[in-house]
């Protein structure tokens, strides 16, 4: 483990990172994955780095991509899909920080609103997707039923 002040000067000198592997291992998933995730967005724009520099990680990218494995296991999204939550979410985590700094009635009033939409947002990809299996549970119900009946028929 390295801190950020040996990767990034930006970042306090406090903050530990880890390497790629250490995060592959913490999180369940393989390093390609990882960098894939990168490629394509899901794991957000932190990760620009000087060509042959090692990729280094904070805690935060740990707990994104245990975030992103859960609702992919859990929700069974594509990841067009769960790149899709996953900006609602990161919407929602900045309206949360702007609303800690404003006192503003209305100012609140259009956070608490457009935070409202990207709940509204994951709500509806969480139904969609909810329907989805309800309807597999009741399709898989009916065969159940379907093949009592024969075994009944049958004895």
């Amino acid at each position: 483990m390295t801190t950020t002040a040996d990767t990034a000067g930006d970042a306090p000198a406090t903050e530990p990172t880890l390497r790629i592997g250490e995060v592959a291992d913490r999180t369940g998933v393989t390093p390609r994955t990882i960098r894939y995730w990168e490629e394509i967005g899901l794991l957000g724009a932190g990760h620009e780095r000087p060509e042959g520099k090692h990729r280094s990680y904070t805690e935060a990218d740990v707990e994104r991509i245990s975030e992103i494995v859960r609702l992919r296991d859990l929700l069974g999204l594509s990841l067009e899909q769960l790149s899709q939550l996953l900006e609602a979410e990161s919407a929602r985590a900045h309206l949360r920080r702007e609303l800690t700094k404003t006192e503003s009635p209305a100012e609140r009033r259009r956070l608490l609103e457009e935070l409202q939409v990207h709940i509204s947002t994951q709500l509806d990809m969480v139904r969609t997707r909810l329907t989805e299996l309800t309807q597999l549970a009741d399709e898989l119900e009916g065969k159940q039923r379907l093949v009592e009946q024969r075994i009944r028929e049958n004895s």
